[in-house]
């Protein structure tokens, strides 16, 4: 295995966003790249691969076709060259399958030269390249016993999110063992889980309702008892409205990011429905699956029991039965459930890379200990000129849409325009019939306008001024 020695962008980590950013890299020519992996193949949730579940984002939420339809890598071109695009066209399925999903980015990842599997990064240093710019040297194992180093001008940190354990669990957690798992885990742990007769899911997210709909259909039966609780204060379903999801385009990106730290925070804090939420079909089968035993036996008798409002204080185990001290947050009410086995749908927070370790202290942080990060998905780093960029650890800056697979390549997009510092990828100045901030309206708007004295006006200067040229999303020249 050979690697060049100087690569202008280097990916650590092969999930759908910098597989995004390999496959829109690839027709760029003169673009040296290199993404790696420690997984031995491509996988995308397998521990939550189960069988009925969809994308929540139309197939158009490709790799490539939000970018760059006529890219090689679209949903539609694997369609084409595995021969079942007759198929998907009579199907009329706008929501495809994600073990498909997951076979498509399989199939791109293998095709793609420049994706490297079996390599585990291990340090990013700060490097001067051979030309005199700033860059990295990246470190990293694999190939047997051996270790590499290349230089990179720029690094993007696409190594995804982890499971959350909440802290009043953590007690529980350890001493459970195999009685508990993450939902990310749940079908490596489907069998012991279903070997017993009580089960608990905490958390109403999709990952819990996919969770709860899988036991339904597939362990649940006469003398089984299945628990759902969650300490939202309803079972909500995700808000998919037409402009409601308006919330997931560059313009909202733009208008989020643009604004102070609180307003972000404050904003982020009233939108799970926007992200975190059920999607409506899901909690509709969910429901099917209640009111065809409730025919049976009555409601009172389903052997399922849905409570919202109650959130985990402490837990401990006893033997094989694991009991949880809930409070419920409406009247304050002190509960207990004894359950066999626990899955913990609470959620994934972004990995800590350790690799980053001996730059650290270059990294600019806020208050939260979080990456400071500008539009161009570029973390603000002080004694270097060098590009880190991170795909999905951008949440507090980027807003809802940072997780959403339909901005990945318009993410991609933006990162290779701004690496190149050139327009490789135009891309459009307005996406959203909303205008969310009030420069951007004026500036469509003659009958608004803005007065430029107050103080508010100046965080949104940038949009103001892109908005009047028409969008300058095209290039952001790297530094």
């Amino acid at each position: 295995m050979t690697f060049e020695p100087c690569y202008d962008l280097i990916g650590i980590g092969l999930g759908p966003f910098n597989l995004a950013l390999a496959a829109l890299a690839g027709p760029v020519a003169g673009l040296r790249t290199l993404f790696l992996d420690e997984k031995p193949r491509f996988a995308w949730h397998p521990g939550m691969m189960v069988d009925g579940a969809t994308l929540q984002v139309p197939f158009l939420a490709d790799l490539v076709t939000l970018v760059d339809p006529t890219n090689r890598h679209s949903y539609l071109a694997y369609l084409r060259d595995t021969g079942r695009l007759f198929e998907f066209y009579f199907a009329e399925r706008f929501h495809i399958p994600r073990a498909e999903y997951e076979s498509y980015c399989r199939s791109v990842a293998e095709s793609l030269p420049a994706c490297r599997f079996g390599f585990r990064v291990t340090a990013v240093h700060q490097a001067t390249l051979p030309d005199g710019r700033d860059g990295f040297t990246v470190t990293f194992a694999g190939g047997g016993d051996k270790t590499h180093r290349v230089l990179a001008a720029n690094v993007v940190l696409g190594i995804g999110t982890e499971p959350i354990v909440p802290d009043s669990l953590r007690g529980l957690w350890r001493e459970a063992g195999p009685l508990a798992c993450h939902s990310a885990h749940y079908l490596n742990h489907a069998s012991l889980i279903r070997s017993a007769d009580d089960v608990t899911v905490l958390g109403s997210g999709q990952s819990g309702a996919e969770v709860v709909l899988d036991l339904l259909r597939t362990w649940h039966r006469p003398g089984h008892r299945l628990r759902w609780l969650t300490r939202s204060a309803a079972f909500e379903p995700m808000e998919y409205s037409k402009l409601g999801l308006e919330h997931f385009t560059p313009d909202y990106t733009d208008y989020f990011h643009a604004l102070p730290a609180d307003e972000r925070a404050a904003l982020l804090s009233g939108q799970g429905r926007l992200y975190k939420a059920v999607s409506a079909d899901t909690l509709a089968a969910i429901r099917d699956e209640l009111d065809a035993r409730s025919f049976r036996h009555g409601v009172a008798d389903t052997g399922v029991t849905l409570m919202p409002g109650v959130e985990a204080v402490r837990g401990n185990r006893s033997d094989d039965v694991l009991s949880l001290a809930l409070r419920h947050r409406s009247t304050g009410r002190a509960m207990t459930v004894r359950t066999e086995r626990l899955v913990l749908a609470t959620g994934y927070a972004p990995r800590k890379p350790d690799c980053l370790a001996p730059i650290d202290a270059l990294i600019e942080h806020d208050s939260e200990g979080r990456f400071r990060i500008e539009r161009d998905h570029r973390v603000l780093m002080t004694g270097t000129r060098a590009g880190l960029y991170v795909q999905n650890a951008e949440v507090h800056t980027h807003g809802v849409g940072t997780p959403d697979l339909g901005l990945g390549a318009y993410r991609a997009a933006e990162i290779l325009n701004a690496v190149t510092g050139r327009p490789v990828y135009p891309l459009p100045s307005r996406t959203a019939h909303i205008a969310f901030a009030p420069t951007v309206a004026a500036a469509a708007d003659p009958g608004i306008a803005i007065d430029l004295e107050d103080p508010g006006h100046e965080q949104h200067r940038s949009q103001y001024q892109r908005a009047e040229s028409g969008g300058s999303r095209t290039a952001v020249p790297a530094r």
